[in-house]
């Protein structure tokens, strides 16, 4: 693996971000324009992290020389690669669609949104507990900026609360810091796996309270039941490219849960092999059935895709929580795909209520190139609800198929009932929307609140591009469904990680 390339995509968005602290006085074309030169160099650089992990090598990256054990670790695998690609491609088009022209009314917009894709990097590509929560704290801290930028009324007490959410679930994480490190001497993961398995056994319960305590921060922020009701109300409420940025943040917390937990407590780990990973499974199925039930109970559109987020978190929680790289493999490819239609719906969002002012789906309103708009939501509901022929259909099925292989089928029931209920919603809302008749309309005698607004090339442009993405997904299905299964395999398999990283630092005499 190239010598510096694992540090790249944490240190370039940061070099980006600072120089656009510098040039943001003179004029928003120079933002756009050294934004723009920042994500094709990320884009590259992404690319570039895959091909090399691709190979099956585990990168070991030690920030400053220092030993392994003693200072900050980069891990690169295949699952932190494909997580750097994903959230670059998703970054690409909400960029896109910001430069529409709502980068102008938000303070620091490029600055920050560079931050956050720093934060979302070092999350994705740390070897360090200590590390994971400071880059949590860097995204978190760009997401406050970029929620309440240009705020007022419902926006701000939505982005009041989650901040204090955030600022609660950092707190319980310092703890749990604490008192690992009190116990196993060391917050580097492949250290802290390799000695959890030797663990004095008057030191285990403790261990089990603090592992029990993080494992409910990073359910937190993966917004599982029941700690998911700060999340339909906030992404409603941010701006449009911002929510689909958002999308990701709820897979950070998830990656935190597969990351953390598969290497401290897996098969190496004797008696606390897979701690605190039986209860997600039926949390889980709670999640997803809570969130479909929340779809067809919302009546803004807003709304309906921030339960679909939560839909999609429930997913991945129960495709992580059951044994094998099967379903790990199925979450993986599953974990892209919902975050580029989730991302899209949110946009879609937006370019409903600038035609129609309001996205409320209870209210009949005319509504200007409802054909267009219609279309656009007719492919990202398709993909949302798992019909095929999209990548959504490709992600459960694969799910299903590895969830039957693992005898518990009975989460069948859940996935398919959770499917039926967003596909009542969406149909319902969709109809609603856009495909009642323009008599139906008349006799509603119903006028927006004001005047249809002009749709921008690059809103469009940026849903298009995300629609594409999934298009991409399910042709190139069999190559993903490969990297994948090579993701999970790698994943089950702590040891790989421990040498690794032990292999880096020879010099280092064993504790």
């Amino acid at each position: 693996m190239s010598a510096h390339l694992p540090v790249l995509p944490i240190a370039w968005p940061l070099a980006i971000g600072a120089i656009l602290l510098l040039v943001e006085r003179r004029g928003i074309a120079l933002q756009r324009g050294v934004a723009w030169i920042g994500l094709a160099g990320l884009l590259a650089l992404s690319v570039a992290l895959l091909r090399q992990a691709d190979a099956g090598e585990i990168g070991v990256y030690l920030l400053g020389d220092w030993p392994a054990r003693m200072g900050i670790a980069l891990l690169v695998d295949r699952l932190s690669a494909w997580m750097v690609l994903v959230t670059t491609l998703l970054a690409v088009a909400c960029l896109l669609h910001a430069g529409s022209g709502w980068d102008r009314r938000a303070p620091h917009f490029h600055a920050l949104f560079q931050f956050q894709l720093m934060g979302l990097n070092g999350a994705f590509l740390t070897g360090d507990l200590f590390n994971l929560f400071v880059f949590f704290e860097i995204l978190l801290a760009a997401s406050y900026g970029l929620l309440l930028s240009g705020a007022r009324g419902g926006r701000i007490r939505t982005g009041f609360h989650y901040l204090m959410f955030n600022v609660a679930a950092s707190t319980l994480f310092l703890i749990a810091l604490g008192l690992l490190y009190g116990i196993l001497g060391t917050l580097n993961l492949a250290e802290m796996a390799a000695r959890v398995s030797r663990i004095a056994p008057q030191d285990r319960v403790l261990l089990q309270a603090a592992a029990g305590l993080l494992l409910v921060v990073f359910c937190a922020k993966g917004a599982l039941l029941p700690l998911y009701l700060w999340l339909p109300a906030t992404y409603g409420r941010a701006q449009p490219a911002v929510a689909a940025l958002f999308v990701l943040m709820t897979k950070v917390g998830v990656y935190a849960v597969l990351r953390v937990f598969s290497l401290l407590f897996g098969t190496h780990a004797g008696e606390l092999a897979g701690m605190g990973v039986s209860w997600l499974l039926p949390a889980g199925i709670a999640t997803l059935l809570m969130a479909g039930l929340g779809t067809l109970a919302a009546v803004r559109l807003r709304i309906l895709a921030g339960y679909l987020v939560l839909a999609s978190a429930g997913t991945l929680f129960i495709a992580f929580a059951l044994p094998g790289a099967r379903t790990t493999a199925a979450g993986i490819y599953y974990l892209a795909h919902s975050a580029f239609a989730g991302a899209a719906l949110f946009l879609i969002v937006a370019l409903v209520r600038r035609q129609r002012s309001t996205d409320r789906t209870n209210v009949v309103l005319p509504m200007r190139d409802r054909w267009l708009s219609g279309s656009l939501y007719f492919i990202v509901a398709i993909a949302l609800i798992g019909l095929p022929p999209l990548s959504g259909f490709v992600g459960k099925f694969a799910l299903l198929d590895a969830t039957a292989q693992a005898q518990v089928g009975w989460v069948w029931g859940a996935i398919l009932l959770s499917s039926f209920f967003i596909l009542v919603a969406m149909g319902r809302a969709g109809s609603r929307l856009f495909w009642l008749l323009p008599e139906a309309v008349a006799q509603q005698d119903a006028r927006p609140a004001r005047p249809p607004q002009r749709v921008y090339r690059r809103e469009l442009a940026a849903i298009v591009l995300l629609l594409g993405y999934g298009f991409a997904m399910t042709i190139a299905a069999g190559p993903l469904l490969r990297y994948a299964q090579a993701a999970g395999a790698q994943l089950v398999e702590p040891a790989n990680y421990i040498h690794a990283m032990r292999a880096a630092t020879p010099r280092l005499r064993e504790p």
